[in-house]
């Protein structure tokens, strides 16, 4: 059986019954992170006992009756219960696709989780599994003494600076999230970032007030002048802990108070008894030198791939064919890894 749920109760009661979730499968999340023109919905199938769940946002595709569907910001994907390697994935690809055909949607994108098992296995059949980056996850499973052992030599030194100079601690005051807030703009200028990365206030404090995942804001602190030098968000979700979103004051860089936030949130973490550790990868899931910055607190790399599947490749083609003849010049693209095709911007 199919279902679409969209019920904040009843997306709740799926994702209890599924082996295992993150922060990024949640209704709240859906609701915090979309888009005006984004409807969230939890495409459900069970069989017997088994059961699969992919979270998603639906959308109207302009000047047309069809739509599509994308993922959150974040690792999606979909989750499962009582899937074994006997389960007729066949089957369960067939019924998805032709209810995504009869409710003309086009393709489905989304971002998958490496924390979630069993995804790529129910996805088979189901458009192409794109290996697209890593990212950085520190195993949180070894004691503290361990961890660190896989730290480069200069975030030792740079760690060590910090609590030196800095003492941490959870912002509790709307004036400290704001405080916060305003330290992550400014981070987000200093290094050009795209305008969607500037997320409103209300985005920050809807995580914040959360009931379906732990959201934390730790802060730098410098010890002299008992200034916030700098914030980073952490959300903890079953035994999945994530790095989210961080800003420092430029004027304080020199004593590295970003990194002692995230050595701090990894000892807490462990003493929570979570497994996972995630740091993410680089901008844009790129391994860039956000990557590096990251690599250097571990080298337990794990594969971040994307999923996309084109469901009525005959629409989807007329949908390229109306773009180019308006905006685009097949000859000139720098964007054929875009998905879908027909939302690219260039």
């Amino acid at each position: 059986m199919i279902e679409i749920i969209s019920e904040k109760e009843k997306w709740h009661n799926v994702l209890e019954a599924a082996d295992s979730f993150d922060v990024y499968h949640t209704y709240e999340y859906h609701h915090i992170s979309k888009k005006p023109d984004e409807k969230p919905m939890l495409l459900t199938y069970s069989e017997e006992d088994r059961m699969i769940a992919i979270p998603l946002l639906l959308r109207k595709i302009p000047n047309s009756i069809y739509k599509d569907c994308t993922s959150v910001y974040g690792y999606g994907g979909p989750v499962t219960k009582n899937l074994s390697q006997n389960f007729d994935q066949a089957n369960f690809a067939s019924k998805i696709h032709d209810f995504l055909l009869i409710n003309n949607i086009v393709s489905v994108f989304s971002r998958l989780n490496p924390f979630i098992s069993n995804q790529p296995f129910c996805l088979q059949g189901m458009g192409e599994i794109i290996s697209s980056s890593r990212i950085v996850n520190i195993d949180i499973t070894q004691n503290l003494e361990e961890q660190k052992k896989d730290y480069g030599k200069r975030l030792r030194t740079h760690i060590n600076k910090a609590r030196r100079a800095c003492y941490v601690r959870q912002a509790e005051s709307k004036e400290e999230v704001l405080e916060y807030i305003k330290l992550y703009y400014e981070n987000m200028t200093r290094v050009n970032a795209k305008k969607e990365y500037f997320f409103s206030e209300d985005y920050f404090f809807g995580l914040l007030d959360a009931k379906d995942f732990d959201t934390r804001i730790l802060l730098s602190i410098e010890k002299e002048t008992h200034k916030i030098i700098a914030g980073a968000m952490f959300i903890k979700t079953n035994n999945i802990v994530q790095y989210h979103l961080s800003g420092s004051d430029a004027n304080y860089l020199h004593l590295y108070p970003i990194k002692l936030l995230i050595d701090e949130m990894r000892v807490r973490a462990t003493l929570e008894n979570c497994i996972f550790y995630n740091l993410g990868g680089g901008v844009g899931y790129k391994e860039d030198s956000l990557f590096d910055f990251k690599s250097a607190y571990s080298k337990d790399f794990k594969p971040f791939s994307l999923w996309r599947y084109i469901v009525n490749l005959e629409v989807y083609n007329k949908l390229i064919a109306e773009k180019e003849e308006k905006s685009c010049s097949p000859t000139l693209k720098k964007c054929s890894h875009f998905f879908p095709c027909y939302r690219c911007k260039q």
